[in-house]
């Protein structure tokens, strides 16, 4: 890249980021309320990207060979009853994350 190209890089980075966080500001403003399917949208998009994650994560596990799935399986259940106990979506993540890594490191 040369550097103007670096510099209108930047400069794109930058004004996308101001964008995306001062847009919602001005569409729905502090003294008007916010609209039903905005409502609605902030109650359904979190599930459904984590669900989308969660598929992504598992489409190439193949449960008739290797692991047979097995590290997978039990990260998953670490993840589920972190949560359940602690309610610390952080802790959840990075527990099961840390769990199927040590997993797949020392499973041959």
């Amino acid at each position: 890249m040369t550097q103007l190209q670096k510099l209108i890089t930047i400069g794109m980075i930058i004004l996308g980021t101001l964008l995306t966080r001062f847009v919602p500001f001005l569409l729905f403003p502090a003294g008007k309320p916010t609209p039903k399917y905005i409502q609605y949208l902030g109650k359904v998009l979190p599930s459904a990207v984590f669900s989308l994650l969660v598929i992504y994560c598992l489409k190439n596990v193949n449960i008739f060979t290797g692991n047979h799935g097995i590290p997978e399986l039990l990260a998953i259940a670490l993840v589920a009853v972190l949560h359940l106990w602690k309610r610390q979506m952080l802790l959840s993540i990075a527990g099961g994350t840390l769990f199927y890594m040590l997993l797949v490191q020392s499973i041959p």
